[in-house]
């Protein structure tokens, strides 16, 4: 298999800050990369499918796959609610010769990075400023108020860790944000991955 598509891109941000507009982006702009679906013990929400959006798990079921040593990383991101990297979304996407993008939450990220080191890269997705972001989740009508506020809370803290990722892009302007992420990602992988002309397959 070509090293190049051992090569892992790691998009982090608070909730809210647009990673997952990002993320789906990339994946356009790149056809050799491909999403890592994330595990969590939160329930469904609105039209949400389990092994699309998530694979979601009881949390019985959670502390079985941690038991069994099947997550490469896993977070409780707020409390009762986690996220982790399921090892069987590595093999499957490298198993058919994808490189593997990851949309997770900060310290996930922070994580995957230290897991995989110079072959990933990490990107933090900043909120232009939390009124900002407060205005995007009220846009969003998915939370209540109080679970707005946490979040918000939590953001101002998870800002202060952008500086441990490689690359930072503030989300102000969301297609100026496409524009950069689009070059730091393509400067980072290989040449042919993303270009137009050439058979995503073809090394």
């Amino acid at each position: 298999m070509n090293s190049c598509l051992r090569r892992v891109v790691i998009i982090s941000a608070p909730s809210g800050a647009g990673k997952s507009t990002l993320a789906k982006y990339l994946l356009e702009r790149f056809p050799s990369l491909s999403l890592s679906v994330s595990a969590t013990s939160r329930a469904l929400r609105g039209e949400e499918q389990h092994g699309r959006e998530y694979y979601f798990l009881r949390n019985s079921e959670f502390d079985e796959k941690i038991r069994e040593d099947a997550f490469v990383e896993w977070e409780e991101v707020y409390a009762g609610v986690r996220y982790g990297t399921l090892r069987s979304e590595l093999e499957r996407i490298w198993g058919r010769g994808d490189a593997i993008l990851f949309d997770v939450d900060v310290k996930g990220g922070m994580r995957l990075k230290e897991v995989f080191g110079d072959e990933a890269l990490s990107v933090f997705i900043e909120p232009p400023s939390l009124e900002v972001l407060r205005g995007r989740l009220l846009a969003r009508a998915t939370d209540s108020l109080e679970s707005i506020q946490k979040r918000l809370d939590k953001a101002l803290e998870e800002i202060g860790f952008a500086r441990y990722f490689d690359r930072v892009v503030v989300n102000d302007d969301l297609g100026e944000a496409m524009r950069q992420i689009e070059q730091i990602v393509g400067d980072f992988i290989c040449d042919d991955i993303g270009n137009d002309d050439t058979d995503a397959n073809g090394i």
